[in-house]
Protein backbone atom coordinates (compact mmCIF):
# COMPACT_ATOMS: atom_id res chain seq x y z
CA UNK A 1 0.00 0.00 0.00
CA UNK A 2 2.98 2.35 0.46
CA UNK A 3 4.95 1.23 -2.66
CA UNK A 4 4.16 4.77 -4.36
CA UNK A 5 5.92 6.18 -1.17
CA UNK A 6 9.80 4.05 -1.68
CA UNK A 7 9.46 2.52 -5.23
CA UNK A 8 13.32 1.79 -5.17
CA UNK A 9 13.23 -0.79 -2.54
CA UNK A 10 11.96 -1.90 0.28
CA UNK A 11 13.11 -3.79 3.54
CA UNK A 12 12.05 -5.84 6.78
CA UNK A 13 13.11 -6.91 9.96
CA UNK A 14 11.18 -8.86 12.75
CA UNK A 15 10.89 -11.14 15.73
CA UNK A 16 8.48 -13.01 17.22
CA UNK A 17 6.61 -9.99 19.18
CA UNK A 18 7.83 -6.81 16.39
CA UNK A 19 7.48 -6.99 12.32
CA UNK A 20 8.97 -3.56 10.94
CA UNK A 21 8.41 -2.45 7.17
CA UNK A 22 9.91 -0.30 4.98
CA UNK A 23 9.65 1.19 1.74
CA UNK A 24 12.87 3.19 0.64
CA UNK A 25 12.87 6.41 -1.88
CA UNK A 26 16.42 6.80 -2.23
CA UNK A 27 17.82 10.25 -1.23
CA UNK A 28 20.91 9.61 0.27
CA UNK A 29 23.46 6.95 -0.19
CA UNK A 30 22.07 5.55 -2.77
CA UNK A 31 23.54 1.85 -2.02
CA UNK A 32 22.52 -1.47 -0.49
CA UNK A 33 24.00 0.26 2.61
CA UNK A 34 21.05 2.54 2.70
CA UNK A 35 18.40 0.21 3.29
CA UNK A 36 16.39 0.05 6.22
CA UNK A 37 15.44 -0.97 8.64
CA UNK A 38 18.54 0.05 10.17
CA UNK A 39 20.28 -2.43 12.91
CA UNK A 40 23.19 -1.85 15.30
CA UNK A 41 26.47 -4.31 15.27
CA UNK A 42 24.67 -5.76 17.68
CA UNK A 43 20.99 -6.33 16.62
CA UNK A 44 19.93 -4.85 19.55
CA UNK A 45 18.55 -1.69 18.11
CA UNK A 46 15.77 -1.63 15.07
CA UNK A 47 15.03 1.78 13.32
CA UNK A 48 13.16 2.76 10.44
CA UNK A 49 12.67 6.69 9.49
CA UNK A 50 10.81 8.56 6.48
CA UNK A 51 12.22 11.95 5.81
CA UNK A 52 15.63 13.40 6.32
CA UNK A 53 17.89 14.63 9.28
CA UNK A 54 19.71 17.55 8.33
CA UNK A 55 22.15 17.33 10.53
CA UNK A 56 23.56 13.96 10.66
CA UNK A 57 27.00 14.65 9.41
CA UNK A 58 27.05 16.77 12.66
CA UNK A 59 25.87 14.34 14.73
CA UNK A 60 27.64 11.56 12.49
CA UNK A 61 30.73 13.56 14.24
CA UNK A 62 29.73 13.40 17.42
CA UNK A 63 28.84 10.22 17.62
CA UNK A 64 32.27 8.78 15.87
CA UNK A 65 32.26 8.27 12.05
CA UNK A 66 34.43 5.37 12.32
CA UNK A 67 31.47 3.21 13.56
CA UNK A 68 28.93 3.55 10.98
CA UNK A 69 28.75 1.17 8.35
CA UNK A 70 26.57 3.32 5.67
CA UNK A 71 26.59 7.53 4.43
CA UNK A 72 22.90 7.57 4.81
CA UNK A 73 21.75 9.96 7.51
CA UNK A 74 19.14 7.22 8.93
CA UNK A 75 21.39 5.19 10.64
CA UNK A 76 22.20 8.37 13.39
CA UNK A 77 18.96 7.19 14.50
CA UNK A 78 20.60 3.54 15.92
CA UNK A 79 24.09 4.98 17.36
CA UNK A 80 22.17 8.58 18.81
CA UNK A 81 19.33 5.93 20.64
CA UNK A 82 22.45 3.84 21.98
CA UNK A 83 24.70 6.81 22.74
CA UNK A 84 22.19 9.23 24.06
CA UNK A 85 18.76 7.64 24.89
CA UNK A 86 15.68 8.82 23.24
CA UNK A 87 14.94 12.11 25.05
CA UNK A 88 18.61 13.38 23.66
CA UNK A 89 18.28 12.07 20.14
CA UNK A 90 15.09 14.41 20.14
CA UNK A 91 16.41 16.91 21.13
CA UNK A 92 19.44 16.98 18.96
CA UNK A 93 18.06 15.84 15.72
CA UNK A 94 17.13 18.55 13.30
CA UNK A 95 14.82 17.75 10.04
CA UNK A 96 11.76 16.28 8.72
CA UNK A 97 10.80 12.81 10.01
CA UNK A 98 8.69 10.41 11.42
CA UNK A 99 10.55 7.42 12.52
CA UNK A 100 10.30 4.22 14.73
CA UNK A 101 12.62 2.47 17.21
CA UNK A 102 12.43 -0.55 18.81
CA UNK A 103 15.22 -1.59 21.97
CA UNK A 104 15.03 -5.22 21.53
CA UNK A 105 16.40 -5.68 25.28
CA UNK A 106 14.20 -2.91 26.85
CA UNK A 107 10.99 -4.33 25.33
CA UNK A 108 10.13 -0.66 24.39
CA UNK A 109 8.58 0.33 21.00
CA UNK A 110 9.51 4.40 20.39
CA UNK A 111 7.29 6.46 17.47
CA UNK A 112 8.62 10.24 17.43
CA UNK A 113 7.00 13.10 14.40
CA UNK A 114 9.00 16.20 13.65
CA UNK A 115 8.79 19.31 15.61
CA UNK A 116 6.28 21.07 12.90
CA UNK A 117 4.82 17.77 11.43
CA UNK A 118 5.94 18.01 7.85
CA UNK A 119 6.22 13.98 7.98
CA UNK A 120 3.27 11.47 8.74
CA UNK A 121 2.55 9.03 11.65
CA UNK A 122 -0.33 7.19 11.85
CA UNK A 123 -0.74 4.82 14.76
CA UNK A 124 -3.43 2.90 16.90
CA UNK A 125 -4.77 -0.43 18.30
CA UNK A 126 -7.54 -2.77 16.89
CA UNK A 127 -7.86 -6.43 17.40
CA UNK A 128 -5.67 -6.74 20.07
CA UNK A 129 -2.32 -5.34 17.61
CA UNK A 130 -0.43 -2.25 18.25
CA UNK A 131 0.09 -0.98 14.65
CA UNK A 132 1.51 2.12 12.47
CA UNK A 133 2.26 3.50 9.25
CA UNK A 134 3.28 6.74 6.82
CA UNK A 135 -0.63 6.63 5.60
CA UNK A 136 -3.75 5.63 6.62
CA UNK A 137 -4.90 3.01 4.11
CA UNK A 138 -2.09 1.08 5.00
CA UNK A 139 -3.60 0.65 8.28
CA UNK A 140 -7.37 -0.06 6.80
CA UNK A 141 -5.73 -2.67 4.91
CA UNK A 142 -4.05 -4.34 7.68
CA UNK A 143 -7.02 -3.93 9.92
CA UNK A 144 -9.91 -3.83 7.49
CA UNK A 145 -13.61 -4.64 8.45
CA UNK A 146 -12.13 -4.50 11.94
CA UNK A 147 -11.93 -1.05 12.06
CA UNK A 148 -15.18 1.47 12.20
CA UNK A 149 -15.68 5.08 11.30
CA UNK A 150 -16.17 7.47 13.83
CA UNK A 151 -18.58 10.15 13.49
CA UNK A 152 -17.13 12.51 15.75
CA UNK A 153 -14.52 12.57 12.87
CA UNK A 154 -17.27 13.86 9.88
CA UNK A 155 -18.42 15.90 12.41
CA UNK A 156 -15.33 17.65 12.81
CA UNK A 157 -14.57 17.50 8.87
CA UNK A 158 -17.73 20.23 8.47
CA UNK A 159 -15.66 22.63 10.66
CA UNK A 160 -11.80 22.55 9.87
CA UNK A 161 -12.09 21.11 6.33
CA UNK A 162 -10.10 18.14 7.39
CA UNK A 163 -10.18 15.69 9.95
CA UNK A 164 -8.08 16.99 13.14
CA UNK A 165 -5.27 15.52 14.87
CA UNK A 166 -5.17 13.46 17.28
CA UNK A 167 -8.33 12.48 15.12
CA UNK A 168 -8.80 10.40 11.67
CA UNK A 169 -11.18 8.84 10.17
CA UNK A 170 -11.73 5.43 12.55
CA UNK A 171 -12.51 4.62 15.92
CA UNK A 172 -8.80 3.92 17.68
CA UNK A 173 -6.38 5.07 15.05
CA UNK A 174 -4.69 8.75 15.60
CA UNK A 175 -2.71 10.71 13.92
CA UNK A 176 0.68 11.11 15.79
CA UNK A 177 0.83 14.81 16.16
CA UNK A 178 3.61 17.02 15.63
CA UNK A 179 6.81 16.81 18.56
CA UNK A 180 5.28 14.13 19.91
CA UNK A 181 6.62 10.77 21.23
CA UNK A 182 4.77 7.73 21.92
CA UNK A 183 6.86 5.17 24.06
CA UNK A 184 5.48 1.34 24.06
CA UNK A 185 6.65 -0.96 26.78
CA UNK A 186 5.52 -4.40 25.02
CA UNK A 187 6.04 -6.07 28.39
CA UNK A 188 2.69 -4.79 29.74
CA UNK A 189 1.48 -2.53 26.59
CA UNK A 190 1.67 0.57 28.66
CA UNK A 191 1.49 3.69 26.58
CA UNK A 192 2.91 7.21 27.18
CA UNK A 193 2.86 9.93 24.89
CA UNK A 194 4.59 13.13 25.34
CA UNK A 195 5.84 16.55 23.74
CA UNK A 196 9.98 17.31 23.25
CA UNK A 197 9.45 20.57 21.78
CA UNK A 198 7.32 23.74 21.65
CA UNK A 199 7.53 26.70 20.63
CA UNK A 200 8.80 29.99 22.29
CA UNK A 201 6.41 32.57 24.33
CA UNK A 202 5.52 34.42 21.62
CA UNK A 203 6.86 38.09 21.61
CA UNK A 204 9.66 37.00 24.46
CA UNK A 205 12.81 37.81 22.30
CA UNK A 206 13.55 41.77 22.25
CA UNK A 207 15.30 42.25 19.26
CA UNK A 208 15.14 45.60 17.50
CA UNK A 209 14.29 44.98 13.35
CA UNK A 210 17.29 45.48 11.82
CA UNK A 211 18.69 42.67 14.13
CA UNK A 212 15.69 40.62 13.27
CA UNK A 213 16.32 40.92 9.58
CA UNK A 214 19.57 40.06 9.41
CA UNK A 215 19.03 37.05 12.28
CA UNK A 216 16.54 35.84 9.46
CA UNK A 217 18.25 36.02 6.41
CA UNK A 218 21.15 34.29 7.68
CA UNK A 219 19.03 31.34 9.45
CA UNK A 220 17.19 31.18 5.82
CA UNK A 221 20.40 30.85 4.15
CA UNK A 222 21.23 28.33 6.43
CA UNK A 223 18.18 26.41 6.20
CA UNK A 224 18.34 26.16 2.49
CA UNK A 225 22.03 25.54 2.24
CA UNK A 226 21.31 22.28 4.47
CA UNK A 227 18.35 21.26 2.32
CA UNK A 228 20.13 20.90 -0.35
CA UNK A 229 22.08 18.03 0.73
CA UNK A 230 21.13 15.19 -1.75
CA UNK A 231 22.41 12.23 -3.66
CA UNK A 232 19.67 13.20 -6.21
CA UNK A 233 18.63 15.78 -8.14
CA UNK A 234 17.09 18.62 -6.70
CA UNK A 235 14.71 20.99 -7.67
CA UNK A 236 12.24 23.63 -6.65
CA UNK A 237 8.73 24.78 -6.65
CA UNK A 238 7.84 28.66 -8.21
CA UNK A 239 5.37 30.32 -7.96
CA UNK A 240 4.58 34.11 -8.53
CA UNK A 241 5.13 35.26 -4.90
CA UNK A 242 7.47 35.90 -2.29
CA UNK A 243 7.68 32.76 -0.29
CA UNK A 244 9.16 30.34 -2.54
CA UNK A 245 10.94 32.83 -4.83
CA UNK A 246 12.79 33.67 -1.46
CA UNK A 247 13.72 29.57 -1.33
CA UNK A 248 15.15 29.72 -4.76
CA UNK A 249 17.08 32.98 -4.21
CA UNK A 250 18.42 31.40 -1.49
CA UNK A 251 19.54 28.46 -3.03
CA UNK A 252 20.97 30.40 -5.65
CA UNK A 253 23.10 32.55 -3.33
CA UNK A 254 24.30 29.08 -1.97
CA UNK A 255 25.47 27.98 -5.53
CA UNK A 256 23.10 26.28 -7.00
CA UNK A 257 21.85 26.25 -10.48
CA UNK A 258 17.89 25.52 -9.72
CA UNK A 259 15.42 24.12 -11.48
CA UNK A 260 11.94 25.52 -11.00
CA UNK A 261 8.48 24.46 -11.71
CA UNK A 262 5.75 26.24 -12.07
CA UNK A 263 1.90 25.25 -13.08
CA UNK A 264 -1.18 27.65 -14.16
CA UNK A 265 -4.49 27.65 -15.41
CA UNK A 266 -6.17 28.55 -18.47
CA UNK A 267 -7.94 31.02 -16.13
CA UNK A 268 -5.52 34.28 -16.48
CA UNK A 269 -6.98 35.63 -12.89
CA UNK A 270 -5.64 32.65 -11.06
CA UNK A 271 -2.95 31.88 -13.00
CA UNK A 272 0.74 32.43 -11.66
CA UNK A 273 2.80 31.71 -15.01
CA UNK A 274 3.77 35.55 -15.88
CA UNK A 275 4.83 36.36 -12.42
CA UNK A 276 6.67 32.91 -11.70
CA UNK A 277 8.48 33.21 -15.43
CA UNK A 278 9.80 36.48 -14.77
CA UNK A 279 11.19 35.35 -11.43
CA UNK A 280 12.81 32.50 -12.91
CA UNK A 281 14.37 34.87 -15.96
CA UNK A 282 15.72 37.28 -12.02
CA UNK A 283 17.30 34.30 -10.56
CA UNK A 284 18.72 32.68 -13.42
CA UNK A 285 17.26 29.05 -13.12
CA UNK A 286 15.92 26.47 -15.65
CA UNK A 287 12.31 26.87 -15.33
CA UNK A 288 9.37 24.59 -16.78
CA UNK A 289 6.18 25.35 -16.57
CA UNK A 290 2.61 23.62 -17.59
CA UNK A 291 -0.77 25.09 -18.15
CA UNK A 292 -3.80 22.89 -16.88
CA UNK A 293 -7.31 22.88 -17.72
CA UNK A 294 -10.29 21.79 -16.53
CA UNK A 295 -10.03 18.20 -15.66
CA UNK A 296 -13.04 16.06 -15.09
CA UNK A 297 -14.53 15.17 -11.70
CA UNK A 298 -13.90 12.01 -12.11
CA UNK A 299 -10.09 11.99 -12.26
CA UNK A 300 -10.53 14.78 -8.91
CA UNK A 301 -12.72 11.84 -7.53
CA UNK A 302 -9.84 9.34 -7.99
CA UNK A 303 -7.14 11.56 -6.43
CA UNK A 304 -9.76 12.60 -3.13
CA UNK A 305 -9.91 8.55 -2.54
CA UNK A 306 -6.28 7.25 -3.75
CA UNK A 307 -4.30 10.29 -1.84
CA UNK A 308 -5.99 11.02 1.63
CA UNK A 309 -7.98 8.15 2.71
CA UNK A 310 -10.08 10.43 5.09
CA UNK A 311 -12.25 13.31 4.20
CA UNK A 312 -9.95 16.59 3.07
CA UNK A 313 -10.76 19.51 0.96
CA UNK A 314 -7.92 21.66 0.55
CA UNK A 315 -8.36 23.17 -3.18
CA UNK A 316 -5.00 22.99 -3.48
CA UNK A 317 -4.97 19.53 -3.14
CA UNK A 318 -4.83 18.94 -6.72
CA UNK A 319 -2.73 21.01 -8.45
CA UNK A 320 -0.07 20.34 -5.82
CA UNK A 321 -0.12 16.78 -7.03
CA UNK A 322 0.13 18.02 -10.60
CA UNK A 323 3.00 20.14 -10.20
CA UNK A 324 4.75 17.12 -8.26
CA UNK A 325 4.62 15.38 -11.25
CA UNK A 326 5.69 17.92 -13.84
CA UNK A 327 8.82 17.98 -11.26
CA UNK A 328 9.35 14.36 -10.94
CA UNK A 329 9.82 14.24 -14.25
CA UNK A 330 13.37 15.76 -13.64
CA UNK A 331 13.91 15.85 -10.16
CA UNK A 332 13.59 13.63 -6.80
CA UNK A 333 13.84 16.12 -3.80
CA UNK A 334 11.81 19.57 -4.38
CA UNK A 335 12.16 22.44 -1.91
CA UNK A 336 9.07 24.71 -1.61
CA UNK A 337 7.77 28.14 0.12
CA UNK A 338 5.10 26.09 2.30
CA UNK A 339 4.54 27.20 5.60
CA UNK A 340 5.70 31.09 4.98
CA UNK A 341 2.27 32.54 5.87
CA UNK A 342 2.03 30.41 8.81
CA UNK A 343 5.48 31.80 10.12
CA UNK A 344 5.75 35.39 8.79
CA UNK A 345 2.29 36.22 9.26
CA UNK A 346 1.22 36.25 5.46
CA UNK A 347 -2.69 35.19 5.16
CA UNK A 348 -4.85 38.81 4.58
CA UNK A 349 -7.77 36.82 6.84
CA UNK A 350 -5.26 38.16 9.48
CA UNK A 351 -5.69 41.51 9.38
CA UNK A 352 -9.79 40.79 8.42
CA UNK A 353 -9.44 38.86 12.20
CA UNK A 354 -7.62 41.84 13.66
CA UNK A 355 -10.45 44.66 12.40
CA UNK A 356 -13.51 41.88 13.49
CA UNK A 357 -11.79 42.05 17.25
CA UNK A 358 -11.85 45.79 17.12
CA UNK A 359 -15.34 46.25 15.79
CA UNK A 360 -16.69 44.13 18.75
CA UNK A 361 -14.66 45.57 21.26
CA UNK A 362 -16.27 49.11 20.17
CA UNK A 363 -19.61 48.15 19.34
CA UNK A 364 -20.02 46.42 22.97
CA UNK A 365 -22.32 43.53 24.17
CA UNK A 366 -25.91 45.66 23.32
CA UNK A 367 -25.13 45.40 19.56
CA UNK A 368 -24.26 42.21 19.64
CA UNK A 369 -27.47 41.03 20.98
CA UNK A 370 -29.25 43.39 18.42
CA UNK A 371 -27.71 41.37 15.40
CA UNK A 372 -29.01 38.01 17.05
CA UNK A 373 -31.99 39.47 17.24
CA UNK A 374 -32.08 40.58 13.62
CA UNK A 375 -30.18 37.87 11.62
CA UNK A 376 -32.75 34.92 13.65
CA UNK A 377 -35.23 37.19 11.54
CA UNK A 378 -33.95 36.52 8.25
CA UNK A 379 -35.07 33.84 5.75
CA UNK A 380 -31.75 31.36 5.20
CA UNK A 381 -32.33 30.05 1.70
CA UNK A 382 -29.29 28.82 0.24
CA UNK A 383 -27.73 31.39 -2.50
CA UNK A 384 -30.09 34.29 -0.91
CA UNK A 385 -27.88 38.12 -0.25
CA UNK A 386 -29.92 37.94 2.96
CA UNK A 387 -28.09 34.97 4.11
CA UNK A 388 -24.82 36.28 3.09
CA UNK A 389 -25.56 39.36 5.01
CA UNK A 390 -26.55 36.92 7.73
CA UNK A 391 -23.54 35.44 7.89
CA UNK A 392 -21.10 38.27 7.99
CA UNK A 393 -23.03 40.11 10.75
CA UNK A 394 -23.20 36.82 12.84
CA UNK A 395 -19.44 36.76 12.37
CA UNK A 396 -18.54 40.11 13.09
CA UNK A 397 -20.99 40.68 16.75
CA UNK A 398 -22.30 37.47 17.99
CA UNK A 399 -20.40 34.35 17.37
CA UNK A 400 -17.27 33.82 20.12
CA UNK A 401 -13.89 33.89 18.34
CA UNK A 402 -13.41 31.05 17.53
CA UNK A 403 -16.30 30.59 15.29
CA UNK A 404 -14.88 33.61 13.52
CA UNK A 405 -11.39 31.66 13.06
CA UNK A 406 -13.66 28.73 11.75
CA UNK A 407 -15.68 30.93 9.16
CA UNK A 408 -12.10 32.80 7.96
CA UNK A 409 -11.05 29.13 6.94
CA UNK A 410 -14.06 28.39 5.01
CA UNK A 411 -15.52 26.17 7.75
CA UNK A 412 -19.00 25.69 8.83
CA UNK A 413 -19.88 26.60 12.76
CA UNK A 414 -22.18 25.55 15.24
CA UNK A 415 -25.14 26.34 14.57
CA UNK A 416 -24.99 25.49 11.08
CA UNK A 417 -24.32 21.57 11.72
CA UNK A 418 -27.76 20.76 13.43
CA UNK A 419 -28.51 18.15 11.02
CA UNK A 420 -25.15 16.27 11.35
CA UNK A 421 -25.28 16.35 15.15
CA UNK A 422 -28.55 14.47 14.50
CA UNK A 423 -27.77 12.48 11.99
CA UNK A 424 -24.68 10.93 14.08
CA UNK A 425 -25.41 11.20 17.59
CA UNK A 426 -23.35 13.90 18.73
CA UNK A 427 -23.33 14.74 22.12
CA UNK A 428 -25.35 18.03 22.86
CA UNK A 429 -22.61 19.20 24.57
CA UNK A 430 -19.86 18.56 22.08
CA UNK A 431 -17.40 21.30 21.37
CA UNK A 432 -17.16 22.09 17.98
CA UNK A 433 -14.19 24.04 18.14
CA UNK A 434 -11.85 21.38 20.56
CA UNK A 435 -8.99 21.39 17.91
CA UNK A 436 -9.11 24.54 18.29
CA UNK A 437 -9.39 25.46 21.62
CA UNK A 438 -6.55 24.01 23.01
CA UNK A 439 -4.09 26.53 21.08
CA UNK A 440 -6.15 29.26 21.59
CA UNK A 441 -4.52 32.37 23.31
CA UNK A 442 -7.07 35.19 23.46
CA UNK A 443 -4.11 37.06 25.10
CA UNK A 444 -2.12 37.22 22.75
CA UNK A 445 -2.43 40.27 20.08
CA UNK A 446 -4.81 39.24 17.12
CA UNK A 447 -2.39 38.41 14.02
CA UNK A 448 -0.72 36.11 16.35
CA UNK A 449 -3.44 34.90 18.12
CA UNK A 450 -4.08 33.12 14.26
CA UNK A 451 -0.44 32.11 13.36
CA UNK A 452 -0.44 30.62 16.69
CA UNK A 453 -3.86 28.67 16.05
CA UNK A 454 -2.53 28.04 12.41
CA UNK A 455 0.44 26.81 13.11
CA UNK A 456 -0.63 23.72 15.80
CA UNK A 457 -3.69 22.91 13.69
CA UNK A 458 -4.25 24.26 9.74
CA UNK A 459 -0.29 24.22 9.17
CA UNK A 460 0.18 20.34 9.44
CA UNK A 461 -3.49 18.97 9.69
CA UNK A 462 -3.82 20.72 6.11
CA UNK A 463 -1.04 22.60 4.03
CA UNK A 464 1.40 19.64 5.06
CA UNK A 465 -0.69 16.98 4.83
CA UNK A 466 -1.52 18.04 1.31
CA UNK A 467 1.63 18.47 0.64
CA UNK A 468 3.03 14.74 1.75
CA UNK A 469 0.47 13.41 0.00
CA UNK A 470 0.32 14.52 -3.08
CA UNK A 471 4.51 14.70 -3.95
CA UNK A 472 4.79 10.95 -2.26
CA UNK A 473 1.81 9.79 -4.09
CA UNK A 474 4.27 10.17 -7.41
CA UNK A 475 7.62 9.20 -5.37
CA UNK A 476 8.95 13.12 -4.89
CA UNK A 477 10.42 14.08 -1.43
CA UNK A 478 9.47 17.78 -0.73
CA UNK A 479 11.11 20.15 2.05
CA UNK A 480 9.82 23.01 3.24
CA UNK A 481 13.02 25.40 4.12
CA UNK A 482 10.94 28.31 5.81
CA UNK A 483 9.43 25.66 8.27
CA UNK A 484 13.30 25.15 9.60
CA UNK A 485 13.13 25.32 13.31
CA UNK A 486 16.01 28.18 14.21
CA UNK A 487 13.27 30.02 11.80
CA UNK A 488 10.15 28.92 12.74
CA UNK A 489 12.02 29.75 16.64
CA UNK A 490 12.82 33.40 15.94
CA UNK A 491 9.76 34.55 14.42
CA UNK A 492 7.22 33.62 16.98
CA UNK A 493 9.57 34.85 19.53
CA UNK A 494 9.55 38.45 17.93
CA UNK A 495 7.12 40.85 19.39
CA UNK A 496 4.22 41.30 16.61
CA UNK A 497 5.27 45.03 15.42
CA UNK A 498 8.99 43.59 15.02
CA UNK A 499 7.50 40.64 12.60
CA UNK A 500 4.67 42.63 11.17
CA UNK A 501 7.65 45.60 10.41
CA UNK A 502 5.97 48.54 8.89
CA UNK A 503 2.51 47.16 10.16
CA UNK A 504 2.29 45.06 6.76
CA UNK A 505 1.74 41.34 6.99
CA UNK A 506 5.16 39.59 6.34
CA UNK A 507 6.64 43.13 7.00
CA UNK A 508 9.90 41.70 8.45
CA UNK A 509 10.46 38.94 6.15
CA UNK A 510 9.63 41.32 2.91
CA UNK A 511 12.22 43.66 4.11
CA UNK A 512 14.69 41.20 4.40
CA UNK A 513 14.68 39.30 1.01
CA UNK A 514 13.53 42.49 -0.85
CA UNK A 515 17.03 43.54 -1.71
CA UNK A 516 17.57 40.37 -3.33
CA UNK A 517 14.01 40.00 -5.39
CA UNK A 518 12.10 41.83 -8.17
CA UNK A 519 10.50 44.59 -6.39
CA UNK A 520 6.79 43.85 -8.30
CA UNK A 521 7.43 40.18 -6.72
CA UNK A 522 7.35 41.76 -3.18
CA UNK A 523 4.62 43.97 -4.19
CA UNK A 524 2.53 41.45 -5.58
CA UNK A 525 -0.64 40.66 -3.79
CA UNK A 526 -1.32 37.18 -2.72
CA UNK A 527 -3.15 34.72 -4.95
CA UNK A 528 -3.28 31.01 -3.52
CA UNK A 529 -2.36 28.06 -4.76
CA UNK A 530 -5.70 26.61 -5.62
CA UNK A 531 -8.03 25.81 -8.69
CA UNK A 532 -10.03 28.51 -10.42
CA UNK A 533 -13.35 27.34 -8.99
CA UNK A 534 -14.93 30.42 -10.42
CA UNK A 535 -14.64 28.74 -14.08
CA UNK A 536 -13.73 25.12 -13.53
CA UNK A 537 -15.38 24.04 -10.34
CA UNK A 538 -19.55 24.96 -10.89
CA UNK A 539 -18.96 21.76 -13.20
CA UNK A 540 -17.90 19.46 -10.93
CA UNK A 541 -19.20 20.51 -7.30
CA UNK A 542 -22.41 22.00 -8.36
CA UNK A 543 -24.29 25.22 -6.75
CA UNK A 544 -26.29 23.40 -4.40
CA UNK A 545 -23.78 21.36 -2.21
CA UNK A 546 -21.21 22.86 0.04
CA UNK A 547 -17.11 21.40 -0.48
CA UNK A 548 -17.93 19.56 2.66
CA UNK A 549 -20.96 17.61 1.31
CA UNK A 550 -19.43 17.17 -1.64
CA UNK A 551 -16.11 15.42 -0.53
CA UNK A 552 -17.92 12.89 1.74
CA UNK A 553 -20.27 12.07 -1.38
CA UNK A 554 -17.13 11.10 -3.15
CA UNK A 555 -15.91 9.23 -0.33
CA UNK A 556 -19.22 7.24 0.00
CA UNK A 557 -19.58 8.48 3.60
CA UNK A 558 -22.93 10.07 3.15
Amino acid sequence: MLRHRGPDSAGEWSDDRVYIGHRRLSILDLSERGRQPMLSPDGAIVAAVNGEIYNYRELRAALGARRFRSDSDSEVLVHGYQDWGIQELLARIDGMYAFVIYDVRAGKLFLARDRVGIKPLYYGWCGGQFAWASELKALHKHFGSELSVDPTALYDFFTYLYVPSPKTLYSGIYKLEPAQLVELDLRDQAERRSRYWQLPEPGSLELDAARAKRELKERLARAVQAQLVSDVPVGFFLSAGVDSASVVAAAVDAGASPRTFCIGFDDDARSEIAGAAATAAFLGTQHHAEILDALGAEELHAMVRRLYDEPFASGSALPTYLISRVARRECTVALTGDGGDEVFGGYLRYKLYERILKARKLAGPGLARCVAALTSSIPRRRGTHLKSLARRLESAFVHEPLAVHTRLLSGMVREEKAAYREKWAIPADYDDYWAFRRYYRPELPPITQQQYLDFHTYLPDDILTKVDRASMAVALEVRVPLLDVKLVELMFALPEPVRLYGNQLKGLFKSAVGERLPSEVIRRGKTGFSVPMASWGKAYFGQQNSIQDRTLELLGLT
